[in-house]
């Protein structure tokens, strides 16, 4: 877990006590950022692969982590995660991000959910993380074609963006809680604590943000209509924005509820009257907003990847981080390949395992080598 500290706050007193081994890593890597990032810029693209994942890019083999000794026999930890060539790089950060700061990985399932070439993708998440237990399921396009709308960005638009909505109907049904997280964070905590919080017999917990100003998601139609902006007025408490990126949900209550089709209904009465702008978290805000078990802040360290428009560099929140979040238009890997990396790009390059013809960073950050790949 980190901790960020604003010029007015009074600074952490020392202490004897000796700092965990967490602590240390995440330090390490706070002197390193001007080296992690110099040394990312300046090595050359990852070389070509003459297999069918040609275009796919190329990683470094991911280390073996293993259960600590405290770890229970029983618990599995399920997280479901989209995947496509865009956004892989971020997803396999992701998911060394999540092993190497869990106590008990072996005990941790990824779910992903891929619209195109399942079959590419499962090969680069096996060859990356040999000893990883996951399943890859189809997401067809189909399920929101004449449902999704234009949005402020164009990646907003894309039907994997949506695949979220159908989690319960494509994940097995023995499946009855999972974490859902998007492809563009990193945790520096186990997910263990994120797993075993309570919600409280809601169906969904995500950390809420009710200082925003909520009646700004949506178009002056839908405020205009009594129809539409009296969908609040019944709600447990004041409705606030959440971000959909990092979710804990109960699949078993989300099925029970016909959630799905809730969302859909939304989708649909957006495409008729044009009710809000951005892309798939409007309906998630009018089935779920003032319903939401609200999770603490660390969870979801989001906006690091600035507005949807320019996504500018942006600091750190006050307060514990368990979880770094580039939502935004600015993803950490296209600035530092672009030269134009954030100072807190060079946290997420720490999990960063793209293969490149360079032993520097392998030596950094102590991850393994892919035999047969040049560079890595």
């Amino acid at each position: 877990m980190l901790t960020c500290y604003c010029e007015s706050e009074s600074p952490p007193q020392l202490s004897s006590e000796m700092p965990s081994p967490m602590v240390v890593h995440l330090h390490l890597h706070l002197h390193l950022l001007p080296l992690v990032l110099l040394v990312t810029a300046l090595t050359s693209s990852p070389p070509p692969s003459s297999a069918s994942t040609a275009d796919l890019p190329i990683f470094r083999e991911a280390p073996a982590f293993r259960n600590g000794e405290q770890c229970p026999n029983t618990t599995t930890i399920h997280i479901a995660m989209t995947l496509d060539k865009n956004y892989l790089r971020g997803s396999i950060a992701a998911v060394l991000s999540v092993l190497r700061h869990s106590m008990c990985p072996e005990s941790i399932a990824f779910h992903f959910l891929a619209a195109h070439r399942r079959t590419d993708l499962r090969r680069t998440v096996s060859s990356t993380f040999p000893y990883l237990t996951f399943a890859v399921y189809h997401f067809d396009p189909a399920l929101v074609r004449g449902k999704i709308s234009s949005s402020v960005r164009r990646a907003l638009e894309k039907p994997l963006n949506y695949a979220r909505i159908y989690l319960a109907d494509l994940i097995p049904p023995t499946v009855i809680r999972i974490i859902y997280l998007d492809s563009d964070l990193v945790l520096v905590d186990d997910v263990a604590k994120l797993w075993d919080i309570d919600l409280q017999g809601r169906v969904l917990g995500a950390p809420e943000y009710c200082h925003a100003n909520f009646s700004s998601y949506f178009t002056a139609n839908f405020w205009g209509n009594p129809r539409f902006s009296g969908t609040f007025t019944k709600r447990g408490r004041e409705p606030c924005y959440f971000n959909t990126g990092v979710m804990v949900i109960d699949l078993w209550m989300w099925r029970d509820g016909g959630y799905t089709a809730r969302l859909e209904t939304w989708m649909r009465m957006q495409k008729r009257h044009r009710i809000y702008e951005l892309g798939s978290l409007p309906p998630f805000l009018l089935v779920f907003a003032g319903e939401v078990e609200g999770l603490e802040h660390r969870w979801n360290q989001h906006g690091l990847g600035g507005d949807n428009l320019e996504g500018r560099c942006r600091d750190l929140h006050p307060g514990p981080v368990s979880l770094l979040h580039w939502s935004g238009k600015g993803k950490p890997w296209l600035r530092i390949d672009s030269k134009r990396a954030c100072p807190l790009d060079g946290l997420w390059a720490a999990y960063d395992l793209i293969c490149r013809p360079s032993l520097l960073s392998s030596i950094l950050f102590g991850l393994g080598t892919r035999s047969g790949r040049p560079g890595c």
